[in-house]
Parts: C-alpha cells; structure tokens; sequence
C-alpha cells in the first residue's frame, strides 16, 4: 500500500465514525478554503508486534521517518512523532502508546484479555480502520475508561485514525486559529475546553484546538448497548522557528489536554 492509499483508506474510514468532519469540510469550503492536513493521530498498546518498535518500521515503508519523542506521565503514555523528510507537504503522524505497566492490576488483566486474538505484526491495512480486539463487555469498558479514558477509547474503536488536523496556516480567508474557532462555536460545533478552547501560545510555537469527539453505537461482547466516543477533528496552527523554517512537532502540554477530547464524560 503506498502512501496515498493508505490516507484514501484511512479519511475513509475516519469519516464513517466522524461525520462532524465532513460538516466541518463543508463550512470550510463554503468560506472559499482548500482544507489541507496537518497531521494523524494513531493509539495503541504496547504489545509485541503492535508497539511504537514495529510502527517506527510499519510506517518507513511509507516513507515516514522518527523526528521526536514525548512523553505524558499522567496517562501512561509515550509516544513518536513522524514526517516524510523528502515531502513537506505530506500531513505528520503522531502515534502514541499505553504502557500498561503502570496500570492497575484489573486494567492489565482486562487488556490481556481483550488484546489475546492479536497475532503477528500490525500492517498498514489495519492501520487504516480494523478492530482485531475482542470485545470488551460494558462492564470492562467502564472500568478501564474510569483508569484510563485512552484504553477504553482503544478497546472499542481499534486502529484507525484518532484525529485528523486542519492546518490553518494554509487557509487562505481565515488567517488565524482565533478565526476558525468563532466560525466552528458560531455554526454549533462543540469544541474541547480542556486547559482552554486554544491550547498553546506563540512562544511555544505551536497553537491547537479540537471539536469533542462524534458519538457512535457500540454493542459489547455481552450484547449490551452504548453511546461511546469515536473520533474528531482538530486545527493547528504553526509558527516559525529560529531557522525560519515552520516547528514541525508538538507540544506536550496542549497534546495532554487533545487527548481529552475523547474523554467520555464531555
């Protein structure tokens, strides 16, 4: 699969589950923009095979290559960021991981079982939208998602993308994210607040925002029914650095309030 496929594949599948981005896509271009992609967002375990050491090498097959690392204590997370050096234009990916050691020992136990039917490698077609889980029963759901919202969200939605990214330096009428933020809350478009509606400041050269997550049906393994969040959509904005060039990677601190945004509780 080469790169262009894979991201065919992928909004594909993100739009099944995310028609908000759609809707938002239509306002854009109704105001006269070309929506360009900032960057992807991708969750995981750390499960053999299925970890940031085999993404590093899934994803060089599509010409991405490692540019930094991150770190996010409080939610047991680390993670890669990735670009495509030879193509500027190509979006980010930004791939994270739960380190399930650091869970309590019901979590590990119920992501043990929920993650037993993984075989073999991750590959870019279940990248793009697979779910190779076994289902968790509501009853797990809740209580991984009260441990850690990051592992409920991965046990029901699986690999795909998390979140797309509008990226607003190529807008061509909105010339800044405060603009784009009044034209989404004017048109109804619930946004996460989470440390503030606009996450980040110019010194950190780098400013974000995010829609809250769509809501989508899920049936779990023992038949019961549910409301859970699946994906949404986020804005960028980048600044040059002392280069000149654009700040090609990400903030720590907005990152940890963009992960709420699949926070079921919002």
């Amino acid at each position: 699969m080469n790169r262009d496929k894979f991201f065919d594949s992928l909004w594909k599948q993100y739009i099944s589950v995310t028609p908000k981005a759609m809707g938002i896509q239509a306002l854009l271009r109704r105001h006269g923009e070309e929506v360009i992609n900032d960057h992807v967002a991708f969750r995981t375990f750390d499960i053999q095979g299925f970890g940031l050491e085999t993404v590093t090498d899934l994803l060089a097959e599509i010409g991405y290559e490692r540019f930094d690392s991150y770190m996010f204590p409080d939610k047991h997370l680390r993670a890669h960021a990735y670009l495509v050096p030879s193509d500027h234009d190509a979006p980010k990916i930004f791939f994270s991981e739960l380190v399930r050691a650091e869970l309590d020992s019901d979590s590990q136990a119920i992501i043990e079982e929920i993650t037993s039917p993984l075989t073999g490698e991750l590959t870019l077609k279940n990248l793009a939208g697979s779910y190779l889980f076994k289902r968790p029963s509501l009853e797990q759901y809740s209580r991984l998602s009260d441990t850690s919202e990051y592992a409920g969200w991965l046990s029901t939605m699986g690999y795909q993308a998390n979140h797309f990214t509008v990226n607003v330096n190529r807008l061509r009428t909105l010339d800044s994210i405060h603009e784009v933020i009044d034209l989404m809350l004017a048109n109804h478009f619930p946004l996460n607040d989470v440390g503030g509606v606009i996450k980040g400041t110019p010194s950190d050269l780098l400013v974000q925002a995010s829609t809250l997550a769509d809501q989508i049906r899920f049936e779990f393994e023992d038949g019961l029914e549910s409301d859970i969040p699946s994906c949404f959509y986020e804005f960028a904005y980048r600044f040059t650095d002392p280069t000149g060039q654009p700040f090609q990677g990400f903030v720590p601190n907005s990152a940890n309030a963009i992960f709420e945004s699949t926070d079921r509780q919002r």
